[in-house]
């Protein structure tokens, strides 16, 4: 699951159709808005991420710019991992310590570019903070400290897991990405290397992520047309901002999601089922 900020509400859309259907899985992998939405189909919680998303978009506890000045997150830490998963809108963490579906977030190490993946297992605070590390957005959150590892979100160089995926032995995978087929990444804003200058290798991960992501796209078309995976994708660009606060604009979305997987939902049957 490709990540996108609040471009995610597709994705939601698409794992609660899966849900509904009882399409199930041996394991998932998620990235950045991936990882804090996707954690919700482990959980099997039919509409939770949409619901939170519309009732507290307007909060500026959940997000906004006088966070960020604040705190140094935009997404703020307190409400967003611990209030809202804790006691407002609670994260099924039983369920989601009996589901077998291995479940993967990935984040970025500071000291060296690289991904690192954590295998969630619990739901539990450090689970939670792995999702948090993942979702990390450079410039608009602080990096997150987890035992030795200093972590930014996983999209700066992995915006999708596939192979991690299939390095793992999974060679049969649905991907879900947030943008339209023909999408092209375009060079981050030289502003970012000022930005980022106490962080010099994101810094350098940044100036090439376009390249890297555009790599990727071409790798996940070539297993789409070869039928190795499926490859779920929003018809056409969503038009929704990273940090919309419009709860009409993230149904919408959500929305579209939904109806992309309805459409393919015999299609991915029959390709679990091979």
């Amino acid at each position: 699951m490709e990540g996108g900020a609040l471009r995610g509400m597709f994705t939601c859309g698409v794992i609660d159709v899966f849900l509904e259907e009882n399409i199930d899985f041996d394991g998932a992998a998620g990235i950045s808005a991936g990882a804090a939405f996707g954690c919700n189909f482990k959980s099997r919680q039919i509409g939770r991420a949409i619901r939170y998303n519309k009732k507290y978009c307007k909060d500026p506890r959940y997000c906004s710019v006088r966070s960020l000045l604040k705190t140094g997150d935009m997404f703020g830490v307190e409400f967003c991992y611990h209030e809202l998963p804790d006691k407002l809108d609670p994260f099924d963490r039983e369920t989601f310590k009996k589901n077998p579906m291995e479940f993967y977030v990935g984040a970025t190490n500071v000291e060296t570019g690289k991904i690192v993946f954590h295998k969630c297992s619990d739901g539990g605070a450090v689970d939670i903070e792995w999702m948090r590390a993942s979702s990390s957005m450079p410039v608009a959150s602080r990096p997150v400290q987890i035992g030795k590892y200093t972590l930014l979100d996983g999209g700066i160089v992995c915006p999708v897991p596939f192979r991690f995926m299939e390095d793992k032995g999974y060679d049969r995978n649905v991907i879900i990405l947030t943008q339209p087929e023909g999408y092209m990444k375009k060079p981050s804003s030289p502003a970012m290397q000022v930005l980022l200058r106490k962080y010099p290798i994101i810094a350098e991960a940044m100036a090439v992520r376009h390249l890297r992501y555009n790599r990727q796209l071409e790798r996940i078309k070539e297993r789409e047309l070869s039928g190795k995976a499926i490859v779920i994708r929003p018809p056409e660009a969503l038009g929704i901002s990273r940090t919309e606060k419009d709860p009409d604009e993230l149904e919408r979305v959500y929305q579209i999601g939904r109806a992309v997987a309805e459409e393919r939902i015999d299609e991915i049957r029959t390709f679990l089922s091979k």
